[in-house]
Formats: structure tokens, C-alpha cells, sequence
């Protein structure tokens, strides 16, 4: 089954800092849901904190590891993956797109499409609505 979500969260912050936490993996775990960047899952992540199209971010979220990788680059406009390795998720695309804010500072929305099991879409798509809220509202506050 096909499922979405589209987050939304305003950040006083200018793109350029928002940019720079996105493409440092090494940030996610301080501002996300993720518990654990996994350097030794991961491939042409960068010792700069500025992740290039085609580095593979393996995060830890409790047990379970994921795996994402970076298909688009506009600099501080658009920042897009694909999962690259998901245990329960196929098919997902994810973008997270900055715009200045008409009261100043930055408008950051995160949305994206996957698909499921028939069985997991119950519980799946409430969890990445939510888990997709406070990773948005997260990468605000921290920026």
C-alpha cells in the first residue's frame, strides 16, 4: 500500500544553517528521531560534514537500521534521498525543501512517499507522520 507524509515547521534561521545540518550526517542524531550515525554502514559520507548525490547514510533508530541515499542537490533549496536499505519501507522518496519565510527566516517542509505491506500501513503510516513531524520540528529548533 502506498503511503505519505508532508511535515511543515518554521525555523528563525537562515537556509545556509539548515543546509548545513542536512547534509552533515553526523548532525541527525543530535536534532532527529535517530539514535546513532553508522559510520562502518555508510559510504561516501564525508569527513567535512557535506554529504554529496550518492553518499549512503545508514542511521540506527533503536534496533533497527536504515539506510538512505542522497539523489538531489539544489543548495539550500532542496535536499532529496531514496531508501538505500529499509526493512519495512519500499519504494520511499523523501524531500525537504527550504524557502525563505514571508516574517523572515526559513520555511522547511519534509515530505514523502513510500510503500508497505498491507498489513504494516496500520501502524506505519501514523508512525512516519509523526516520526516526520518531530524530525522537521527538530531540524528547526536546532538550526
Amino acid at each position: 500500500m502506498k503511503g505519505s507524509y508532508d511535515a511543515e515547521a518554521q525555523s528563525p534561521a537562515d537556509p545556509e544553517r539548515i543546509w548545513a545540518l542536512l547534509v552533515d550526517a553526523s548532525s541527525w542524531p543530535k536534532w532527529g528521531t535517530v539514535d546513532e550515525l553508522m559510520p562502518e554502514r555508510s559510504s561516501n559520507v564525508s569527513d567535512d560534514g557535506q554529504d554529496g548525490v550518492g553518499a549512503v547514510r545508514a542511521f540506527r533508530t533503536g534496533r533497527v537500521v536504515t539506510s538512505e541515499r542522497i539523489v538531489e542537490l539544489e543548495p539550500c533549496r532542496l535536499f532529496a534521498y531514496v531508501d538505500a536499505d529499509n526493512p519495512y519501507l519500499r519504494d520511499y522518496r523523501a524531500e525537504i525543501r527550504l524557502s525563505p519565510a514571508a516574517a523572515g527566516g526559513t520555511s522547511i517542509r519534509w515530505r514523502g512517499t513510500y510503500e508497505v505491506a498491507f498489513g504494516v500501513h496500520l501502524f506505519m503510516r501514523p508512525l512516519m507522520n509523526r516520526t516526520m513531524r518531530r524530525m522537521v520540528e527538530g531540524l528547526a529548533r536546532a538550526a
